[in-house]
């Protein structure tokens, strides 16, 4: 493919007038997979795409269905002029290497399972999934980003056994993962996630990208704050838990909480009081979040992961909804929250040359994802702005802030 500069740009809006936000985002990782660049106008009409123009790039917007123009050289001078305004909150990061992405997941789920191997197949952005073999032996170093799909890393097999324990999904859940433990040298399940958890904690220090949703975010903190103590029931491991588990725990390892109190409870359905899904006083019909706005000259990561046409965003439920405010550590960013509610949707942190995103809840476009629902059908929301925000995080490591012409 030939990327000669041309007297031209495609131009891809991503205000409400475009036709498919998520396939847009697809649009920019297939340019960078090419070799291509693209600029992303932070708040330029919902964070748009800026390409040279081809005709190859062209032809894959037709065939998704992406909307887009084609602007002349002088249009988007104007363009990156305004955007250049120190009175605009707007920016340009320019996206020119696409990241290798990996999911972490148990193989025997089905895509639709999680919401982000959803959006991608959607997206036709590629991804590989590993889990805990591939991370035990080391293969996190080959990726740039990594995805936690909704995983437990307390070794309690997602705190299902009051309401599934007799379940066969359950039981055979159970025998596989004491199987691969063994196999990978652990006694325990809950010594095996505690022994990946802390693989992906240095993914993130040495600078690797980690995304989280749903109860993969309180639960992978959890681990990190008990590490080297039982905190699992025996229902979970055949043994008792460590009766000073709850005084034994670190919050200093943690990446976004502290000051919590764990379950202890095998048949309650929750981790601990990080998450606050049992006592929302909402109804569907009114939960919502808002975006935070950050200065995108001076804070462009918060204001890439924010990018959308909307900034009131819909509630949907999860196992972990969302956190409680006064359980985020002072060094935790809040990008997203439900101010009536005090609870925070969407946050985020450094940790050493990385960066973490936790995002609450399981399913941006289905409210109340049971166990045994259908799978999000994206071709009914192309315009998910709850989706955006994960696409937003796929983005984000291509991104270098673009250098001003003198």
């Amino acid at each position: 493919m030939c990327w000669h500069l041309q007297a031209a740009t495609l131009f891809i809006p991503m205000d409400e007038t475009q036709t498919d936000h998520l396939k847009a985002y697809g649009i920019a990782f297939w340019t960078l997979e090419q070799g291509g660049t693209c600029d992303w106008l932070l708040n330029y009409k919902g964070g748009s795409f800026a390409i040279p123009h081809n005709k190859d790039v062209e032809k894959e917007c037709l065939v998704r269905g992406v909307k887009y123009q084609v602007i002349t050289d002088a249009q988007m001078a104007q363009i990156t002029q305004e955007i250049a305004q120190p009175e605009v909150n707007m920016d340009i990061m320019r996206l020119e290497k696409a990241p290798k992405i990996a999911v972490y997941s148990p193989k025997s789920k089905l895509p639709w399972d999680d919401a982000v191997t959803l959006v991608l197949t959607y997206a036709e952005i590629p991804y590989t999934v590993i889990y805990d073999e591939e991370i035990i032996r080391g293969d996190l170093a080959l990726y740039d980003w990594l995805h936690l799909h909704h995983e437990d890393f307390t070794g309690q097999y997602g705190k299902f056994y009051g309401n599934y324990h007799n379940a066969e999904w359950y039981i055979n859940d159970v025998k596989n993962s004491e199987e691969s433990a063994q196999k990978l040298g652990f006694s325990k399940v809950s010594e095996l996630k505690s022994a990946v958890t802390q693989k992906i904690r240095d993914y993130v220090l040495g600078g690797g990208f980690m995304f989280a949703m749903c109860s993969a975010t309180d639960s992978y903190d959890i681990s990190l704050s008990a590490i080297g103590v039982d905190i699992c029931t025996k229902e979970f491991d055949h043994d008792g838990i460590d009766p000073n588990a709850q005084n034994k725990l670190d919050y200093d390892n943690c990446f976004a909480f502290e000051d919590f109190k764990i379950s202890m409870n095998p048949y309650e359905y929750e981790f601990s009081n990080i998450d606050v899904s049992g006592q929302r006083p909402v109804q569907e019909s009114m939960d919502f979040f808002s975006l935070f706005d950050f200065s995108a000259k001076w804070d462009p990561v918060p204001t890439m992961l924010t990018q959308n046409h909307e900034k009131i965003i819909k509630g949907f439920m999860g196992q972990t909804t969302a956190y409680r405010k006064e359980i985020i550590k002072p060094s935790t960013l809040i990008m997203g929250e439900n101010k009536s509610l005090d609870e925070a949707r969407y946050i985020h942190g450094e940790y050493g040359k990385g960066t973490w995103t936790f995002y609450g809840g399981h399913d941006p476009e289905d409210y109340r994802h049971l166990v045994g629902d259908p799978p999000t059908e994206l071709e009914l929301h192309p315009n998910s702005p709850g989706y955006r925000l994960i696409l937003n995080n796929v983005l984000f490591p291509a991104a270098k802030k673009k250098e001003k012409k003198t």
